[in-house]
């Protein structure tokens, strides 16, 4: 499946949802004696936000740059730089995704007590907020958003092992669902998800390229890290699956054979997360058609290396009232 009719895929916004916690019913209304009007409003702009990190050539962070020493391209077109920072500082907005197949039955318990230690090493509570997913032949959440550290450990916790493998269908309503907001977020907040998994997908409803192009849709902007549960040292189909969801959203992919080799990776990650650049631009071209456009950044001074995502898939208008979608 090709890029641009995975964006029109993710665009239909399929209504098949995840497991949740029940929500709580609302206060009762006074009734009213006109009908209720739904009204939504499509707010379209060329503004596109990125979030970077650079390193050297040693793969030390670096940052200490400033908006001048970069160049951004889009579509291979020059874009002009109208905001730039250093973000140290950003809220976060955290989801857990973990494998719960029987492929990763033996190393779950260590793989459950990582995750909850990255999570008290990095969460700020009343700034940040994490949600826990559990997938195996399907996605469940199992705990909202949250800054409680309890909650998100007994969540965590409460995981068991068993079952299949629908790894594309958690991160694309992982994304669908907890990575979009609205009105858009202000400040800009940090989207990310930490996948552990082996990469083996044998149960998902949605491809690979579905749930990549919905990580790259404008308004979700999810950044991927996955952590691969493969401890056979190895290569295999699954590691390759990880790496490209890493690569195509500005994250990374860890390979960690030991147990302090998952402990060094949830580390990287949360340094990551308070080492960044964010740069924005208003794109050179006005069509909101849902084609992807890809993103380049340059730095202007040698052996550095930049890690973002490589393009988004532009937002795209509904078509006209009245009009039969296509089906393929």
């Amino acid at each position: 499946m090709n890029k641009l009719l995975a964006a029109t895929l993710v665009a239909a916004f399929l209504s098949v949802p995840l497991r949740a916690q029940s929500p709580q019913p609302s206060p009762a209304t006074k009734p009213s004696n006109h009908p209720a009007v739904a009204t939504r409003i499509h707010v379209y702009s060329n503004l596109v936000n990125v979030l970077f990190t650079v390193t050297n050539k040693k793969h030390q962070l670096v940052t200490d740059l400033t908006k001048n020493d970069f160049r951004v391209y889009e579509d291979k077109k020059p874009q002009t730089i109208s905001f730039f920072s250093r973000e140290t500082n950003l809220p976060l907005r955290i989801g857990i995704l973990i494998d719960t197949s029987n492929s990763v039955r033996e190393r779950l318990h260590f793989e459950k007590e990582a995750a909850i230690d990255f999570l008290q090493d990095v969460l700020r509570p009343g700034k940040d907020e994490a949600f826990v997913v559990g997938f195996d032949a399907e996605a469940q959440v199992i705990q909202n958003y949250t800054d409680d550290l309890g909650r998100l450990a007994s969540a965590i916790r409460s995981l068991q092992a068993g079952g299949a493998t629908a790894l594309f269908d958690a991160i694309y309503y992982a994304c669908k669902q907890k990575m979009i907001f609205f009105p858009p977020p202000q400040p800009y907040l940090r989207r990310v998800l930490i996948v552990l998994s082996d990469g083996r997908d044998n149960q998902s409803e949605h491809t690979r390229d579905e749930a990549l192009a919905m990580a790259q849709n404008q308004q979700v902007e999810a950044t991927i890290y996955t952590i691969s549960t493969n401890r056979s040292g190895l290569p295999s189909p699954g590691d390759r699956v990880l790496k490209e969801l890493a690569a195509q959203t500005g994250g990374r992919a860890f390979f960690p054979l030991q147990a302090g080799d998952l402990t060094s990776a949830f580390a990287q990650i949360a340094r990551d997360l308070r080492s960044q650049y964010s740069l924005a631009y208003y794109s050179t071209n006005t069509a909101h058609n849902g084609a992807f456009r890809t993103i380049k950044i340059v730095p202007r001074l040698k052996g550095l290396r930049v890690q973002a995502k490589p393009g988004y898939f532009a937002l795209a208008r509904p078509a006209p009232a009245g009009k039969p979608s296509e089906r393929r």
